[in-house]
Parts: structure tokens; sequence; C-alpha cells
């Protein structure tokens, strides 16, 4: 076939287009094409757009009443907990991952008789995972799994809170050493959407966040450049995607988006605000009417009209490329959490610090090493039948024992449906939850992390030349705490820490942080092969030198080789959200279903504690 490049022969064979780096030196292309000019007005299909009216309330959590449901759910977990049950139940909870875990607890407190079932045998807390063992120096640790809480999370972030556990800023963008906050940890205050403020306690005084540097890399194309230099002048790498454009690829994904947000919000000044509450469900809707069923690459070509060049720039720069295939409405949410704008925390000590906290109001309610492989549920109740996996670890098979056998009033399932796939269900669930229990989509996400005796990262030149002394060669000074480069070689995302530990002169990075099928380039490598590859990558931006204080030491996760996870997060492909989301959060018989995956904040605590409080009320009723 002559004449069809990649995308071209992607739109043949029917399959839309996937991301990949340009060549180096292309020639120019522009953006062409009008830009849209807001809603697509077209016949609505009135069973479908019912599903999208009910979608749409589910994604801001507003009941059929017009209650909200997030002041609701952080009235039950942080102030009052659940009514009283006059009938206790036996409630058996399968998983331990952080929504097992809080729903057990409202319940156990409740007054019911609470099971937790664990396949796990070495561990709860799920896709919360902190590696605390395996490095150089004892006392350092890093986050596998969930690492950064969003300030408008508040259910996770008034529950860390509740339980005492320090929390800190989170550098998503970088600051100069030295620099920290100033003043007590705020409060959390949510505003409802009615307008009544939940508060979790008074303010202590003024808070300060320290101020952003945005002095870390971005290497593409052979082209290394700071972030800032990138803001104020993208064009040397613009031009190496072929692209003809004075905006940064940021700037060109979120106009491209902002025809798409006037369907519920408004641009007052310089911030966007969210249409009266009747009309913003209906935006939502007609948002999931018009676009669920596109992935972003369809949206960013069809209506942004946005050239190859502008996609492969937004795609490598702004991390997407390895989901343009997916769902539209994924990428489009993700992108209003994960943004440069917004302020996020931390556990300090891990975020493992959550489940852990948690575990001992359930001791003796939590059976570990209990995988379940089959369960039965009647009208009468529910039988959770288990295999036992002793010694084993999360990546290794151990020969299956005997387990336990479980019997309840009623069953809360938590783990994913990746997961639940390789359970028997008697009688079979109803067709669209077992579609949804096939269908729904789990993403790939590995993280390569390095362990170094020396903090390079927060150097200035004399500091290099310092530490290396007669061994001291120039190269990329970074200067930094906290914050991130980006490359388009197979590390992809690199991540600083926030803080020091404490009493260590030395750190973790974050080498490669991946997604998709950037992900599965490092998931089809054995572990310890990871390291000398990330290490490579790592030292492409930011110089050989950072070699020498490297200790040899890391760790790696990849969720999709996670014999208990199969996979990072639910991330819908297009028209799932719309197709199957109803049916997965819906119970059957005596059977409900918890899980980040049962939200419509995938990947995120925020959403797995919805979930949580969502299935605890149903079971208490």
């Amino acid at each position: 076939m002559t004449g069809i490049d990649r995308r071209g022969f992607a739109r043949l064979a029917g399959l839309g287009a996937v991301g990949a780096m340009a060549p180096a030196v292309p020639a120019a292309v522009s953006l062409t094409g009008p830009a849209p000019t807001g809603p697509r007005r077209e016949p609505r299909d009135g069973e479908r757009w019912d599903t999208c009216l009910k979608v749409a309330r589910d994604l801001l959590l507003i009941d059929e009443n017009g209650a909200d449901l997030k002041l609701e759910y952080l009235r039950v977990l942080i102030d009052k907990g659940l009514p009283r049950t006059r009938s206790p139940k036996r409630i058996l909870v399968v998983g331990a991952g952080i929504s097992g875990l809080v729903t057990a607890t409202l319940l156990k407190r409740a007054g019911h008789r609470v099971t937790v079932i664990e396949a796990n045998g070495n561990r709860i807390g799920g896709r919360i995972k902190t590696f605390r063992t395996g490095f150089a120096d004892r006392r350092q640790y890093a986050e596998a799994g969930a690492m950064r809480i969003p300030d408008f999370h508040p259910l996770t972030l008034a529950l860390i809170d509740k339980l005492g556990i320090s929390r800190r800023l989170f550098y998503n963008v970088d600051v100069r050493p030295g620099d920290a906050a100033s003043g007590p940890t705020p409060p959390v205050v949510y505003t409802s959407r009615r307008g009544p403020v939940w508060r979790s306690g008074p303010s202590r005084g003024e808070f300060t966040a320290p101020r952003r540097a945005n002095h870390t890399w971005i290497r593409v194309n052979g082209i290394s450049q700071r972030r800032d230099e990138y803001a104020r002048d993208p064009r040397k790498i613009n031009a190496s995607f072929g692209l003809r454009d004075d905006r940064t690829a940021g700037r060109i994904l979120d106009e491209a988006l902002d025809p798409v947000r006037d369907y519920f919000s408004v641009v007052r000044g310089s911030e966007r605000v969210d249409k009266p509450l009747p009309e913003l469900i209906e935006g939502w809707a007609r948002v999931l009417y018009d676009f669920d069923d596109h992935s972003m690459n369809r949206f960013l070509r069809e209506h942004a009209r946005l050239s190859d060049a502008a996609i492969d720039a937004i795609g490598t720069i702004e991390n997407l490329t390895s989901r343009l295939p997916l769902s539209f409405m994924h990428t489009f949410l993700t992108r209003s959490l994960v943004n440069p704008s917004a302020t996020y925390w931390e556990m300090a000590g891990g975020s493992r610090e959550l489940p852990y906290r948690l575990e001992p109001g359930l001791r003796g309610n939590i059976r570990m090493d209990r995988r379940a492989v089959r369960i039965r549920h009647t009208a009468r109740g529910v039988r959770v039948e288990t295999v036992t996996e002793t010694g084993s670890t999360e990546s290794v098979s151990r020969p299956q024992g005997r387990g336990e056998t479980f019997e309840g009033d009623l069953a809360i399932i938590t783990i994913p449906f990746s997961a639940l796939r390789h359970v028997e269900i008697t009688p079979a669930l109803p067709y669209p939850k077992r579609r949804a229990v096939i269908e729904l989509h789990y993403d790939s996400a590995t993280k390569v992390l390095l362990e170094f005796r020396r903090r390079w990262w927060e150097f200035d030149e004399r500091d290099w030349k310092r530490e290396l002394g007669p061994r001291y060669r120039p190269g990329p000074a970074s200067h930094v705490t906290g914050g991130g480069s980006v490359t388009d070689n197979a590390n992809r995302f690199v991540y600083f820490p926030s803080h020091p530990v404490r009493g260590s002169e030395g750190g973790v990075v974050l080498a490669s942080y991946a997604w998709a099928d950037d992900a599965s380039r490092w998931d089809s490598m054995d572990d310890a092969e990871r390291y000398g590859h990330a290490l490579r990558g790592l030292q492409e931006v930011h110089g050989e030198r950072i070699a020498d204080f490297y200790t040899g030491h890391g760790q790696t996760q990849s969720w999709l080789r996670n014999r208990y996870a199969f996979g990072e997060a639910a991330v819908f492909t297009p028209g799932q959200m719309t197709e199957i989301h109803p049916a997965i959060t819906a119970p059957v018989g005596r059977l409900h279903f918890a899980g980040e995956h049962t939200s419509l904040k995938h990947s995120w605590i925020e959403g797995a504690l919805e979930s949580a409080v969502r299935a605890a009320l149903e079971a208490n009723a």
C-alpha cells in the first residue's frame, strides 16, 4: 500500500488513529478548519436521552429529587455514620481495597456483623500500595499506586484528616528547593450544588503554598527545553512535530475542549462557572449524547479539526498518545482533574497510611488469603467459596489449597470487574450486568522507581561541582523540588518527590510513569530488567552524571500484571459510559457493588469512597 500514512491505514481498518512520535524534522503543518461553534443540535433518541440524563446525575452526584449526594456522603462518612440498625445482618465484603474497608467500617459501626474477604495474603489496600522495602536506605518509601489527592476531592481529604493522618502538599508542578508552604493545613470545604457549605473544621490561619517554578524539562524529538521556556515560546518544540503554532500543546487542547465545556459552564472573568443545576445536568447529558461514542482521537480530528502534527504534539507533551483511541469522556474528565492549576495533597508516610488506619477497627473481621472463586446468591442469602494461596505474592501464583466458605445475608462486591470475571456466579447475573463485567475496559499503568543517595534534582550547577569534585562534568541541572519532566522516550513521565524523607540525604524518583500501550512496553520485561532501561531514559533527559548517585536499588509496579488487580483502573472505551455504566452500579438481588469502577471517578480514591458510602447505605436500608 502506498500513499497511506499510519493514521490513514488505521482509519481504513476502522480502528481510529493511534499516536506515535512524528519524524524528527517533518514539513511544517498548520492547524486547519474552523473550531466547533457550540453544541450540536440533533434529534434525540428518547431512551438514549434518558440514559444520558441518568449518567449525568451519577457524574454530578445528584439524585432524581435534586439532592446533593456528595453532601450526604460527607455527613455519613465524616460526621454521623449510618443510622444504627435494628436488624443486624451478616454482611460479606469481597475485597479489602479502600472501598471494601470503608464499607465494612460503616456497616460494622451501624451494628452489622461484617466479614471482609481478601485474596491477598500479604497486605490490604488494593491499588493503594506503598513500597517500604527494597531500597538501600530503609527510611525511604515510594508509591506503587495512588499518590496524589486534588483539593476538590473532599471525601478523601476529610477522611485523611479524621483519621489523624498528616497531609502535606504534593507538588504536581515543581517549586524551588527550600520553598515551603506557610500556615496551618486548611480545613476541607465543600460547597454543595444547592448552596449549603460543609466544613471539616474552622480555619486556624492563612495557608499559603509556595510559588510554582515550572522549571522541569520537556525533551522531545531530540530537543530539551524547560517548561517555563516552552510556555513563553512554544515554537521550537512545536516545529519539531511539524506544527506551526505559537500556542503550547496544553493550550491547544484546552481551547479544543472549551466548546464542550460551554455545554455546562460559562466564563466569568478569568474563571469558568457551572450553570444553574437544571442546566448543568442537561448540559452534561448533552455532552454524553453528542460525544460518548467518540474516542479522543476522533474528537480532536473531526470536531476540533486539529492536524496530525497538533495531535502528535498534544499526545506526547500532555500524556495522551496511548489513550487517544480510548473514550473521549474519560480523557475529558481526567483533564479537569490532573492539571497545573489544581492543588494536590499527599499523606506523610505514604498512601498506605489510609487503609492501615482503618484496619484496627476491623481487626478480627478481615480474612486474608481467601480468593473468591464461586459466589452463590439466592433470595435467602449469599455464599462465597474461596481458595487459599498461602505464601502468595502479588506476581507469583502458588498452589491453591482448600479455602473457606462464608455465608451472609448479603454481599458487597468491591473487587475490580477484571477480577470478578474469573469468579463463578450462580445463578448468572442479568445480561446487562454480565456484559459490564465482561466488557468494562481496564487500562495498564506501570511505574519504575529508582533510588538515589543524593537528591540531585535539587542541585544547581554549584552543587554539582561540589558533589562531583574532579569528576564534575556539566549537564542539565534541574534545581527543583517535586513536579516532573516529560519525554518521548520510553520513560514518558518522570516525577520527583515533593518532600525529603527525614534523616535521609537521598530520595526515590518515579523514573517512569506510563499508561496503556506505553505501559505495555515495560510490562513485556521482567521486573529486574526495567531498572537499567529506566536509568538510561532518565539520563537522556537529565544527564549522564545522575548515575553517580544511583544506589542500584529500585521498585516497579505493573498493575496489569498484578494478579489481584488485573489492571490499573477502569477506563472506558468509546460508548461505554452510557452503554454499560448504568448496569455497573445496580444491585442484583442480595449482591451490591462498590469500587472505583462503579463510580465516575475512575482511578481516584474519591470515586472508591463515593461508591463505598453508597453501597453501605444500600446494605443498611
